[in-house]
């Protein structure tokens, strides 16, 4: 059958709808809250596996499932802001890992809260390893700042756990020396590929602190006392309390 030609009578064509605006794979909406902890969670898991400087915002952006504007919409300050956000966020969980169990033996008690860091280590390898080194191109002075917090932290409880409220520069040398030797160890642990067994590596830093506490011990009176303490609750364990009594007994 022939067409029917159109005329001006005839009803214009229906305008046809405009297509639906598709929105980004996986997007939904979030509460403010907790759409900037997810942002911030994906921050983390890609600076744990890449450093920090060969993470874009639109790397963050595509994993969450969001667009480039809405993660500037909640870090104006771009790229620095989230990564200071991110690097705090893993600094407060790395602090609570420092956590020491109330019981057991001095020298297990300092096992335990190693190897809280260590789990923490093994999650955020790249990251941990371009914090500690510096050098990335997203550092200042307030990651920095940061990472010298962990440090704090990380002093503050170590005392806390030797049962000391004021420790003296003797001391407090120890502690930081101690804590820099658990980072270098941490460092060359990953360099490594982990080759060697975590437990191993966290006995081998708990029989450092011990050694260096020792040698410390035999020129300071406060850290002999510390000593002398950590003995009596050590017990009669022939491998660390043999090494404490004869540099006691060499005072």
């Amino acid at each position: 059958m022939e067409a029917r030609p159109t005329t001006a009578a005839d009803p214009a064509p229906a305008a046809t709808a405009p297509a639906p605006r598709r929105r980004r794979a996986g997007y939904r909406r979030l509460p403010v809250e907790q759409r900037r902890e997810q942002l911030i969670a994906v921050a983390l898991e890609l600076f744990a596996s890449r450093p920090p400087e060969e993470v874009g915002l639109d790397d963050v952006a595509e994993a969450a499932g969001a667009s480039r504007p809405l993660v500037y919409r909640y870090f104006a300050g771009g790229k620095q802001q989230l990564y200071e956000a991110a690097l705090r966020t893993a600094a407060d969980e790395l602090t609570s890992r420092f956590a020491v169990p109330p019981t057991g033996r001095p020298s297990e008690q300092l096992a335990a809260a190693l190897d809280g860091y260590f789990a923490f280590v093994a999650e955020h390898d790249a990251g941990y390893s371009a914090l500690l080194r510096g050098g990335s191109v997203v550092e200042t002075a307030r990651t920095s700042a940061i990472v010298d917090d962990v440090r704090r932290a990380a002093l503050k409880r170590t005392l806390r756990h030797l049962g000391v409220r004021e420790a003296g520069p003797r001391l407090t040398l120890l502690v930081r020396s101690w804590i820099a030797v658990v980072e270098g160890a941490s460092l060359s642990w990953l360099d490594e590929g982990r080759t060697l067994p975590v437990d191993g590596l966290r006995d081998w830093l708990v029989d450092q602190f011990t050694a260096m506490a020792a040698a410390t011990a035999l020129h300071d009176p406060q850290t002999a006392e510390v000593l002398a303490g950590l003995l009596a609750l050590e017990g009669p364990r022939a491998d660390r309390a043999e090494l404490l009594r004869a540099v006691l007994e060499a005072r």
